[in-house]
C-alpha cells in the first residue's frame, strides 16, 4: 500500500472525529493563534544553530536591523537610516528611538556591537565583513561605524538576510555568549516576547505579544516595515504525526498549519473552514549533506558516485507527490527561474541513472562495504521522505547503510559533529533550503566550501570559494552570471552537495485567519483571528 494512500485513508478517518489529547484546546480565543510549525523547536538561538524552526521562531522574538522585503532589498527595520563615506569605507547606522527589550531595559549601541561580533564568525557573509573590518565602535548611545579596509556594497544585505545565522539582535550580556555556544536565555526586542516557564520542549512553545514593542510606521513587508501584532498570544504546537495535524486544522482545534504533507492537501482543501495556498513562490531546494572529512566520501570519486545514482525526480514525488506543477528537476545549485540560475558541470545530475557507473566510481573510490551512518528526521516529513529515497538508492549502488531514524532536534546536534562514525559521527544528513536564499551565493550557506567554516559537512574547495570572491566583485549582471557559472561547475564537480530537487510547499490556515502572507517563513504580523 503506498505512503499516500494509508495517509489519505487516515486523514479522512481523523477528519470526523475530535481529538481528546489534553495539549490539544480548541482554538476559539480571537487573540490566541495557534500554530503547527514544520518541526518541534528545540531553542531560539538563530546564531549557534541554522535550523528553519530555530529561524522562524527567532524572527518573533528578536529584531534585526535591516530586514529584506518581497523585492529581496535590505529596508530599516531597528535603524533609522544610514551613512555611508564616498570610498565605501565607513558605514554609520543610527537606533531608531525608544526600543526596548523584553526585560525593560533600552536597546543600546553596545548590545548591538555585542551582538554583531557574536553573529560575524558563524556567518559567511558575516566572516568576509570581519575579514575587512578595522573597527566596529559606537559613536553615542543609539550610532555606531563600521570601519572597512575595503569597501563591502552588500553590508546592508549581509545585516538584513533572511537566512541563518540570523543577525539578531540580543541583550549585551546574551551577546557574550561564544557563538558556538547555545545562549540560555531568550531575551530579544521583537514583537513577541518568549514564555519560557510554558515551553514544553517536544510539545509546545508559547509567544506572547509585547507591549513595549514600537512598530516601524510604513506597512509591513516580509522582515521589514511594521510588525504589528494583532493576536496577543502565539502558541506553536508540536505534531510530527500529520493525520494528527489535519485533523486538528478540521475540528479548528489548531488555526495555521506551517507544512502539510501534500498527500493530505487535497482532503483539506475540500473543508470550506480551510485555506490552502503556496507557502511561498520562490520554492525549496533538497538538499543530501556530504561529510567531507569522512570515508568513504572524503574521496570526490565516492561522491561524484551518488551523482549518478540520485533521481530528483523520486526525491519529489516522495515529498510533494506526483503533480510536476510542484516540483522540477534542477541540476543545478541555484533557484530555478531566477536570474543567475545555472547548470554548468551538472552533467551527472542529467539523464537516465547510471548505477553500474557509480558502483565503478565507488570502487575506484575505495569503498570497500563500511557501514554509511544516515541521519534522518523521522519526525520532518520532507526529510524522512529523502532518508527513504536515499536509503533506497544506496542499496541499489551497493552501499552499506546505517539508517538512524532521529528526531529533527537530534539530527540538528549530531550533525555538528566531526568524529568518526563509531564514536557517534555520520556521513549523510538531510534538509533543504528555500528558494529564497538559494539565488545568490550571498545568503546561500549550502554553496560554500570554505572547509571548517562551512556548513555542515565541511567542504572545502579553493576553486569555489574564489569564484565566488568573483561574484562579490562582479560590476554586471553578466559578470555574475559567469562567475556563478563557475561556481556550479566546481561546486558539482567537488560535490559540495547533491541536491535533490526544487519543489513548492503548501501551508494551510483557517478561514477565520486573515492577513496570511506569502514568503519563505511563516509571519505573524498583521494576521488576525475573526
Amino acid at each position: 500500500m503506498k505512503r499516500r494512500h494509508f495517509l489519505l485513508g487516515a486523514g479522512a478517518a481523523l477528519a470526523g472525529s475530535r481529538l481528546t489529547a489534553p495539549s490539544i484546546v480548541r482554538a476559539q480565543d480571537a487573540k490566541v493563534l495557534r500554530f503547527v510549525p514544520q518541526a518541534d523547536l528545540p531553542n531560539l538561538d538563530a546564531v549557534a544553530g541554522t535550523q528553519l524552526v530555530v529561524r522562524n521562531a527567532s524572527l518573533l522574538v528578536f529584531d534585526m536591523l535591516y530586514g529584506i522585503g518581497a523585492d529581496l532589498t535590505p529596508k530599516p527595520q531597528m535603524c533609522e537610516g544610514h551613512e555611508v563615506s564616498a570610498d565605501g569605507k565607513v558605514w554609520t547606522l543610527k537606533l531608531r528611538a525608544g526600543l526596548k527589550f523584553h526585560d525593560g531595559e533600552p536597546v543600546l549601541t553596545r548590545d548591538v556591537i555585542a551582538s554583531i561580533n557574536r553573529w560575524m564568525p558563524r556567518d559567511g557573509m558575516g566572516q568576509m565583513i570581519q575579514s575587512r573590518l578595522d573597527a566596529l565602535e559606537a559613536v553615542d548611545d543609539r550610532s555606531f561605524r563600521f570601519r572597512l579596509k575595503a569597501p563591502f556594497p552588500k553590508l546592508l544585505y549581509a545585516l538584513g538576510k533572511s537566512n541563518t545565522p540570523l543577525l539578531v539582535i540580543m541583550p549585551e550580556r546574551i551577546a557574550r555568549t561564544d557563538p558556538f555556544t547555545q545562549i540560555k536565555e531568550y531575551i530579544g526586542s521583537g514583537p513577541m516576547a518568549f514564555k519560557r516557564d510554558e515551553w514544553v520542549s517536544g510539545s509546545r512553545a508559547i509567544f506572547q505579544r509585547f507591549a513595549g514593542y514600537q512598530p516601524r510606521p510604513e506597512k509591513s513587508d516580509w522582515l521589514a516595515g511594521g510588525k504589528v501584532m494583532k493576536v496577543d498570544r502565539v502558541e506553536w504546537m508540536t505534531m510530527p504525526d500529520p493525520g494528527t495535524a489535519a485533523s486538528a486544522l478540521q475540528n479548528g482545534e489548531i488555526d495555521w498549519w506551517e507544512n502539510p504533507i501534500a498527500d493530505l492537501v487535497p482532503l483539506l482543501a475540500k473543508n470550506r473552514a480551510i485555506k490552502v495556498g503556496i507557502a511561498d513562490p520562490l520554492g525549496n531546494v533538497g538538499a543530501m549533506r556530504i561529510n567531507h572529512l569522512l570515508p568513504p566520501f572524503n574521496n570526490k570519486l565516492c561522491r561524484q558516485a551518488l551523482q549518478w545514482a540520485v533521481s530528483q525526480a523520486d526525491y519529489m514525488q516522495a515529498i510533494v507527490g506526483e503533480d510536476t506543477a510542484l516540483w522540477k528537476e534542477m541540476p543545478s545549485f541555484f533557484t530555478p527561474g531566477t536570474p543567475l540560475y545555472s547548470e554548468a558541470g551538472a552533467e551527472r545530475l542529467k539523464g537516465p541513472r547510471q548505477y553500474d557507473k557509480a558502483k565503478e566510481l565507488l570502487k575506484q573510490g575505495g569503498y570497500n562495504g563500511e557501514k554509511v551512518v544516515m541521519l534522518v528526521a523521522a519526525d520532518v516529513p520532507i526529510t524522512k521522505a529523502q532518508g527513504d529515497v536515499t536509503a533506497d538508492m544506496l542499496g541499489r549502488i551497493g552501499v552499506n547503510v546505517d539508517y538512524q531514524s532521529l528526531d529533527w532536534g537530534t539530527v540538528g546536534s549530531r550533525r555538528t559533529s566531526k568524529k568518526a562514525v563509531t564514536e557517534g559521527g555520520w556521513n549523510i544528513f538531510f534538509s533543504w533550503h528555500s528558494g529564497v536564499d538559494c539565488i545568490n551565493p550571498a545568503p546561500y550557506k549550502g554553496v560554500s566550501a570554505s572547509g571548517d567554516k562551512a556548513w555542515f559537512g565541511w567542504p572545502s574547495n579553493d576553486e569555489v570559494e574564489q569564484n565566488i570572491a568573483t561574484w562579490y566583485d562582479a560590476p554586471d549582471l553578466a559578470a555574475e552570471k559567469k562567475a556563478i557559472d563557475a561556481v556550479n561547475r566546481a561546486g558539482m564537480d567537488d560535490v559540495t552537495f547533491v541536491p535533490t530537487g526544487f519543489f513548492l510547499g503548501h501551508s494551510a490556515w483557517r478561514n477565520a485567519l486573515s492577513g496570511v502572507a506569502q514568503a519563505p517563513f511563516p509571519l505573524f504580523w498583521d494576521v488576525s483571528k475573526g
